[in-house]
């Protein structure tokens, strides 16, 4: 069983940054991909952003890729997203998930445990 706890959203303006930080409990941290995913009001969750076992490896949605970074500390059981140019669309609950596939999964279904989720509001 993994516990996972998101922090960092709020409210910022357009072209502003945040960071977001994901602490999971437990001693298996490592042994899991870690992903983000959001979702808008009134819309389906999707796939942000995703982290190998060992961080070397990542993917990103095309509608942050080149703003948001993932990485992640397998010491403090932590995986960030540093969120850079936001924009409106960006606003939405963001949620840390783990997920036992090999890699490469998008999918919702591929991922097992699930944080409660933090709000992230870019105002024009």
């Amino acid at each position: 069983q993994v516990q996972l706890v998101e922090s960092g959203g709020g409210l910022v303006q357009a072209g502003g940054s945040l960071r977001l930080s994901c602490a999971a409990s437990g001693r298996t941290f490592s042994s899991y991909i870690m992903g983000w995913f959001r979702q808008a009001p009134g819309k389906e969750r999707e796939f942000v952003t995703a982290i190998s076992r060992g961080g070397s490896t990542t993917d990103y949605a095309d509608s942050v890729n080149g703003r948001f970074t993932i990485s992640r500390d397998n010491a403090k059981n932590t995986v960030y997203l540093q969120m850079s140019s936001l924009k409106p669309e960006d606003t939405a609950v963001y949620y840390c998930a783990a997920s036992r596939a090999v890699w490469g999964t998008r999918k919702i279904s591929g991922y097992v445990y699930w944080g409660q989720g933090t709000q992230v509001t870019v105002q024009v």
